[in-house]
């Protein structure tokens, strides 16, 4: 079987976790692939993605790195398995492969922070708030495409749905633009206020107000895995969604966090400031 040209980021991610675990034991890839009875050309293609991994072949090698993290192991073997063909795969060939990367991350996370300054997170935005957005960023894509982007934002939503913990912090900056104008932008922002009474979800604001934010330049999506090794933060660009999951990385934007999380209001001054917000429209 040929080596995959286009590897997921889940199926990068996998064979990330297995090249550190080895790296991390001091084996070189030509003792994992003596080990495992292949050449050491599979090894790199495992480690990059591009090929698969049975959960058996997997076990016998994090046993040859001596990894005693069941829990980690655990995890590796359920990305063995043949990639789920999840809502997100009807939109191959029609997205960009991040957007889809991106929706797979989601649906496997353990919980969701996200902080955005300037935009609605994605997963509360409503359709013509989407399409607004992208009429002005993209004015001469075809219809098809537009309507096509729009459905997969709404299908994002599945997060939500599924009660996966969401816990959105945002600035009041991205409340108070106007996109779509003042009817779209009241209903954006009702629908926020509706969301926010969800179990699962909490959202708060970083005013205009607070004292001491410097951090308007670092939006951000942290995903939580089955176990913290598996986390990612997911950035916006302008090339499409971009991951990061080396551990001194997380651990800058863990950090990043705890300041963010400061310099929000609570949760009722949150959603007090987003009805004043929307009163004034």
């Amino acid at each position: 079987m040929p080596p995959r040209v286009n590897p997921t980021a889940r199926q990068e991610r996998l064979g990330a976790a297995l090249r550190t675990l080895r790296e991390a034991a001091g084996i070189e890839s030509r003792e994992a692939a003596a080990f495992l009875g292949v050449n050491q050309t599979q090894i790199s293609h495992i480690e990059s993605g591009r090929f698969g991994i049975s959960e058996q072949r997997l076990r016998r090698l994090t046993g040859l790195y001596e990894c005693h993290d069941n829990r980690l192991v655990d995890a590796l073997a359920e990305m063995t398995v043949q990639r789920l063909k999840g809502w997100w795969e009807e939109y191959r060939g029609v997205l960009p492969p991040p957007a889809l990367d991106l929706a797979e991350l989601e649906h496997h996370a353990s919980y969701v922070r996200t902080f955005q300054v300037v935009h609605i997170p994605g997963a509360l935005q409503t359709e013509e708030h989407v399409r607004a957005a992208s009429l002005f960023v993209q004015p001469d894509l075809p219809n098809d495409d537009r309507e096509a982007r729009v459905r997969f934002r709404m299908r994002r939503r599945k997060v939500l749905e599924r009660g996966t913990p969401y816990d959105v912090i945002i600035h009041e900056a991205a409340l108070r633009m106007r996109v779509g104008g003042p009817r779209v932008t009241r209903a954006q922002l009702e629908h926020i206020l509706r969301t926010a009474e969800r179990e699962t979800v909490t959202i708060r604001v970083i005013p205009f107000t607070a004292n001491g934010f410097a951090g308007a330049g670092h939006s951000m999506q942290y995903v939580g895995g089955v176990v913290p090794q598996l986390d990612t933060v997911q950035l916006d660009s302008s090339h499409g969604a971009v991951f990061i999951d080396a551990p001194a990385q997380l651990r800058r934007y863990q950090t990043r966090l705890v300041s963010v999380d400061n310099a929000a209001l609570t949760q009722d001054a949150s959603l007090d400031l987003i009805r004043r917000i929307t009163q004034e429209l």
